[in-house]
């Protein structure tokens, strides 16, 4: 497997212990670990086995040397991020959720370091050196103009370098401010109209590409729960027809009961044989994951992008019903697991697909 590469920014995330509220627990202790879309993309890739590099820029202070240890531990190269000057460490509050109960992000990223960082202050000749696949999100282009640069920029250098590109389009309201003449809407479909003719794979939830792209699935509302899984197909064919440039879409298919219980699964489109491949399966049939008593939900779409990445660069993995399969079973496991980081092994996902996950004891 060649160097898989993640662009984009890494956080500190703050945590409320348990299920506890803000109110209830500030003035007081909240947890805090490191976390980012395409870190966490990166930080999974490594621990299933794979070779990873990340590439941000942070400020130079032993906060971020904290937060660079924690990946060089997960065996995650940071050799090509930037230390600089300019700006600081984002942050983000999450208060989990419960049963009728939502999760709450608050964000806290105005003036950080990758925000402020101009395309030309990353080396993208020693990032893509070794390389084979290249990956972003759309959320590092919300942060900021200079950011949404650099990122059309990395994907640009990839694609000409020869690096599969793959994105997730990751739509987030919050941060879409940048341009205050456009909605959040407006900015970020202007933006990712941009960035995709450089994209090979476009990975999305079952909102993202109405939110980003305009395209929406019929007989769906995510906020019911209600999902009609055949229709994103359509939906995928349409993203492939606007930008032919795209060989597969991978959409995550998520059913919210409540927090505490979803169903989970996903559709891999491939564009050669146009042909969509659900999973997982029961009887050739898709039947979705029912996770209750979730942990934690938050980089649950990251552990799935790095599980669909980490199996189409496997050869023993990479067929479609395979990846898709391995990558819906990797996010399923993250869903047990504090933080945004999926500490999950191949040996692990592979055992849920060949178990169904019936969570016996391991002895």
């Amino acid at each position: 497997m060649k160097t898989i590469v993640t662009f984009g920014e890494i956080m500190g995330r703050l945590c409320p212990h348990g299920h506890n509220r803000f109110r209830q627990s500030l003035p007081g202790d909240l947890n805090l670990t490191f976390a980012g879309a395409e870190a966490n993309v990166a930080a999974s890739i490594a621990m299933l086995g794979g070779d990873a590099r990340f590439v941000t820029a942070l400020p130079d202070n032993d906060i971020t040397q904290a937060c660079l240890s924690t990946l060089r531990g997960l065996d995650v190269d940071t050799n090509d991020v930037v230390l600089t000057n300019q700006g600081r460490l984002g942050l983000y509050f999450v208060e989990a959720g419960a049963n009728q109960r939502p999760s709450r992000v608050i964000y806290d990223r105005e003036y950080s370091s990758v925000s402020m960082t101009p395309a030309s202050a990353y080396d993208w000749e020693s990032i893509l050196d070794g390389a084979g696949w290249f990956h972003t999100t759309g959320i590092t282009p919300a942060l900021s103009e200079a950011s949404a640069e650099a990122t059309i920029e990395s994907v640009r250098r990839a694609k000409a370098a020869g690096l599969t590109v793959s994105c997730d389009l990751n739509f987030r309201k919050k941060l879409w401010t940048w341009n205050p003449t456009l909605s959040s809407k407006e900015l970020a479909g202007e933006t990712m109209r941009r960035l995709l003719p450089y994209v090979d794979v476009v990975i999305g939830n079952e909102e993202d590409a109405s939110d980003v792209l305009g395209i929406k699935a019929e007989n769906t509302d995510v906020h019911s729960g209600k999902i009609d899984a055949t229709k994103y197909a359509t939906v995928a064919r349409e993203i492939v027809e606007q930008f032919p440039n795209v060989s597969r879409v991978a959409i995550t298919l998520r059913e919210s009961i409540s927090a505490s219980h979803n169903n989970w699964g996903a559709m891999l489109y491939d564009k050669s044989s146009d042909h969509p491949y659900f999973a997982p399966l029961d009887a050739n049939q898709y039947q979705p994951y029912e996770i209750r008593n979730i942990v934690d939900r938050v980089g649950g779409g990251d552990s799935f992008g790095a599980g669909l990445i980490f199996a189409l660069n496997t050869p023993e993995l990479k067929d479609p019903q395979t990846a898709i399969a391995f990558a819906v079973a990797a996010s399923c496991l993250a869903h047990s697991i504090y933080g945004d980081f999926n500490f999950s092994t191949r040996a692990e996902v592979e055992a849920l697909l060949n178990s169904g996950g019936s969570g016996r004891v391991v002895r």
